[in-house]
């Protein structure tokens, strides 16, 4: 509750109070009953307070005290004036001001003992760490170590293959088919050039074979030149050989490595060996293949390999095919967000999200689950601020979805860009997409980043729901100061999802009611037991080990905001 607020809700009783005529008698009443006490307690006359030793200046101690204490002495000034014949407006001043206290009191004491709880379940859920998909293994260096399957994957710097190694067991507990969910909930085969492969039990990993022009073809140029690729590697993903491996990364530091998290791939290993001629090699990238193999081609001998799990498709392959009901599309936004909010914890900013990018699996209930790959863009920095001191430096992979203070940045001296908000905007964009609708920043008549309005932004579908399109709408809002951080937004989900209840009974200014919902959901979780690994139970894992009052409080101000009459919701 804001000081303004407890300061109304006082005036307003203390208003109240004066004009039911209450303060007059009050008075007679509060005279006769001092003389009373007086006439029967003749030790109360002789009897003096008990003189206060101030350990503070005069001017400071009166500022000091609690507010608890402040509010009572303001309201027995204000019976002390009724008593005494003060103005009317006097004795209501003072009584309104001390109840005004008493209730900003009364509404801190209530959020210190929700921010207590909230700490409690937080360092509760934080102490089960997330379990990796793929057992640990203690080999794998060597390419040789790995049966090369098909290709599976290329994009502007990389081809991926399925592998399979004897030493890497697979605990998969996924779908392994692509389904369309219809609008009556049934499922139905995904096309033929779509359909998950059975192969994909005989090949669990993915091999991504970098394309090396022009970094050299020694390890430590190698790994320098491409390490923003080892970001959501392993602490056991490169083997350390003649000493420690130094990394100086693309931007004159050691990259941050990323910790586990559902919703962020994993590198298992890291390695340069020989290009090989792989299949599709010479009909796919010619060009990236050296000498050796292709001479016409610019590649170097040596690349980096990177070991990962081997997920289905990607969300934009999915997306093409499935239309996933509101509570599905929902939670996928939701886990991206998770997933942002994960990295910039850790000051990572992606810098390159887009659907290509996110690969994609089913849960053991056929819940779409999301993992966000390809770091070879990212940014690493402890501030998640880049010196844009000239247009030589990169500013990121995909320019259609760059968010505006990145695609207007002008280069200068001591200019910095600030990523702390911009794969929250990209997160917003995918959401159309989610949603069944076109990218409003690829289609044809596509808006830029640099110079589009928010009123300009299409509408989400109709039966679309209206938590998304609040979210949606503030995660696009050109000024970062205004748009919404990934964990107030990933909040307002959760909230939608999970505690709708809660919410058609919350005060907006008090904490109480989501205390008991947090105990609740903490409950059900623990009861279910750790062992669910479906995505539902992920999320709210996620959710309560990043507990922060502040922020709850927040995602509820502005879905409470949202029910009050006011102005539609225009995305």
């Amino acid at each position: 509750m804001s000081v303004k607020h407890a300061l109304g809700r006082g005036l307003e009783f203390g208003r109240t109070v004066f004009r039911l005529g209450i303060l007059k008698p009050a008075g007679r009443v509060t005279a006769k009953f001092r003389d009373e006490r007086l006439r029967f307690c003749p030790q109360a006359r002789s009897a003096q307070p008990a003189p206060v030793q101030p350990l503070l200046p005069v001017r400071y101690r009166y500022l000091r005290v609690s507010l608890r204490g402040l509010a009572a002495r303001l309201q027995a000034d204000g019976f002390r004036r009724l008593a005494g014949g003060g103005s009317p407006r006097t004795r209501a001043v003072f009584l309104a001001f001390g109840a005004g206290l008493g209730l900003i009191e009364q509404q801190l004491e209530e959020d210190r003992s929700t921010a207590a709880t909230c700490r409690e379940i937080q360092a509760l859920f934080q102490k089960k760490k997330f379990q990796s998909p793929l057992k640990a293994f203690s080999s794998g260096y060597k390419l040789e170590d790995y049966v090369i399957g098909k290709q599976i994957g290329k994009g502007c710097n990389a081809a991926v293959y399925e592998a399979a190694a004897p030493f890497a067991p697979f605990r998969d507990d996924s779908k392994c088919s692509l389904v369309e969910l219809n609008p009556n909930g049934e499922k139905t085969e995904a096309p033929e050039s779509l359909r998950i492969p059975s192969t994909r039990s005989r090949y669990p990993l993915a091999v991504k074979m970098m394309w090396n022009i022009g970094a050299g073809s020694s390890s430590e140029a190698i790994l320098n030149s491409m390490s923003q690729e080892l970001v959501p590697a392993v602490p056991q993903a490169l083997k350390k050989e003649n000493g420690e491996i130094v990394l100086s990364g693309n931007f004159g530091s050691v990259p941050k490595r990323a910790t586990a998290h559902p919703n962020v791939i994993r590198v298992y290993r890291a390695f340069t060996a020989e290009v090989p001629l792989l299949p599709g090699a010479e009909e796919e990238y010619p060009a990236a293949l050296p000498l050796r193999l292709n001479p016409a081609g610019m590649g170097n001998n040596r690349t980096l390999f990177l070991v990962m799990k081997n997920y289905p498709c990607t969300l934009r392959q999915y997306l093409q095919v499935c239309v996933p009901d509101h509570r599905q599309g929902s939670m996928m936004l939701l886990q991206l967000l998770e997933g942002v909010d994960h990295l910039c914890r850790q000051s990572i900013a992606h810098r390159d999200l887009k659907s290509d990018n996110v690969l994609l699996e089913f849960d053991s209930v056929g819940c779409p689950r999301l993992v966000i790959t390809d770091f070879g863009c990212c940014l690493s920095e402890e501030d998640l601020k880049l010196s844009f001191s000239s247009r030589w430096v990169n500013r990121g992979g995909n320019a259609c979805l760059m968010a505006p203070e990145v695609a207007t940045a002008v280069p200068g001296p001591g200019v910095q860009i600030d990523y702390s908000k911009a794969d929250a905007w990209a997160v917003g964009t995918i959401a159309y997409e989610i949603f069944g609708q076109p990218n409003p920043f690829y289609s044809p008549a596509a808006l830029e980043s640099r110079s589009y309005q928010e009123r300009d932004l299409p509408r989400l579908p109709s039966g679309s729901p209206e938590q998304v399109r609040l979210v949606v709408r503030l995660l696009l809002r050109r000024n970062p100061n205004k748009r919404l951080s990934s964990r107030v937004a990933a909040n307002v989900l959760h909230l939608s999802l999970w505690g709708r209840k809660t919410l058609s009974r919350l005060d907006p200014a008090g904490t109480g009611r989501l205390a008991d919902w947090l105990l609740c959901r903490s409950a059900v979780l623990l009861l279910q037991g750790w062992g669910r690994s479906c995505v539902e139970a992920e999320l709210q894992r996620g959710f309560l080990s990043n507990l922060d009052l502040e922020e709850l409080r927040t995602a509820a101000g502005y879905l409470i905001s949202s029910r009050e009459p006011g102005p539609s919701v225009s995305v």
